[in-house]
């Protein structure tokens, strides 16, 4: 059977090319009757126009990119990736969206993301994920003129983004600590480079100051934003005997609370454990894992929506939306409780 082409559909419907070009793409300037033969063989054929003949006619491809800059063995590992792409992909199909996925093999292997989407042709946009505040990438897609929109905190007003409250996160976490009477918080946070690292050390760092219980620096540490990192971190931060810790993610917060327990230290009534993101594993740890929710799910769609505003209205302004934030009282800090909700 010969390929089918738009030359086939005008062919088949007795029409020129361009004609059938216009039907094709919704343009104006075709007679009724017209657009509607051309329609028939299209209904009949199942013919589907090329996505980059679309775009190079100057029309949207409606497809959106989702780039997850992990490697792909960290990004099926961990349950917030999973969230994510549930929710971008969830917003991708109310708004009529095709999803394309952008995966690496390595850490490394997103260097070269711009040239990746570049060669494509096919989105209309991008999201991007777990970039640093001093990632060059940005400054590459801000050149490039890609509409795209990031998911996470970088500091810079004139991109789209999207994250849970972070300050307000971190405070509901250490307010819960100093309550317990907590006298030696330890933090284990990600590295300083991600944004929403520095912003929630900064809330725990500041709200324990300021009742009177300043962070011993010897309990501040960072690391690798794993389980296997974290769990390391904590075996040297224990020597230091803190009462308290607030890890940076769930993910992280298992490595600590693995390192904690082997250590002979009993959970909570030595050692109190607070995580973020309420992650399904935080309900499945021994203790349950207190911890500060995020709504990552959310996040995917809202990154979608604000997306799409930046292709349809390019020169607008740009829009940061932060999503509040949930304290969940668990067995890792209070004895015996079930889950309690904090509102942000």
């Amino acid at each position: 059977m010969a390929k089918l082409t738009l030359e086939r559909v005008a062919a088949l419907a007795g029409v020129s090319r361009s004609t059938a070009s216009r039907v094709v793409n919704g343009q104006d300037g075709v007679r009724p009757e017209v657009r509607r033969r051309v329609l028939d063989v299209v209904e009949v054929t199942g013919f589907v126009p090329h996505a980059a003949a679309r775009r190079l006619a100057g029309q949207r491809a409606d497809i959106l990119g989702l780039a997850i800059r992990q490697s792909t063995e960290q990004v099926f590992s961990d349950p917030y990736f999973a969230a994510l792409v549930q929710g971008v992909s969830g917003a991708c199909t109310q708004h009529d969206q095709t999803l394309s996925l952008f995966l690496f093999r390595s850490g490394t292997e997103h260097e070269d993301l711009t040239a990746r989407v570049l060669r494509t042709k096919l989105i209309d946009g991008l999201i991007i994920t777990a970039t640093f505040i001093d990632d060059p990438l940005l400054w590459q897609l801000t050149e490039s003129a890609i509409p795209f929109v990031v998911v996470g905190e970088i500091g810079n007003s004139d991109i789209p983004s999207v994250d849970a409250d972070n300050h307000g996160g971190a405070e509901l976490a250490a307010d819960h600590l100093l309550s317990l009477g907590r006298e030696r918080i330890a933090v284990v946070t990600a590295p300083m480079r991600i944004g929403s690292a520095v912003t929630r050390r900064l809330a725990v760092e500041r709200r324990v100051a300021s009742a009177g219980r300043p962070l011993d620096p010897d309990l501040v540490v960072e690391c690798d934003s794993t389980e296997e990192a974290a769990y390391e971190a904590t075996r040297t931060l224990l020597s230091a005997d803190p009462d308290a810790f607030f890890v940076f993610s769930d993910r992280m917060a298992v490595g600590v609370l693995r390192a904690v327990r082997e250590a002979g230290r009993r959970v909570p009534e030595d050692v109190a454990i607070v995580g973020f993101d309420d992650l399904p594993s935080s309900r499945q740890t021994t203790p349950p894992l207190t911890t500060v929710r995020q709504d990552v799910n959310r996040s995917g769609e809202v990154a979608v929506d604000l997306l799409l505003e930046r292709i349809l209205r390019p020169d607008a302004p740009a829009r940061r939306v932060e999503l509040p934030t949930e304290l969940i009282v668990r067995g890792s800090t209070v004895v015996g409780r079930g889950a309690e909700l904090s509102p942000r």
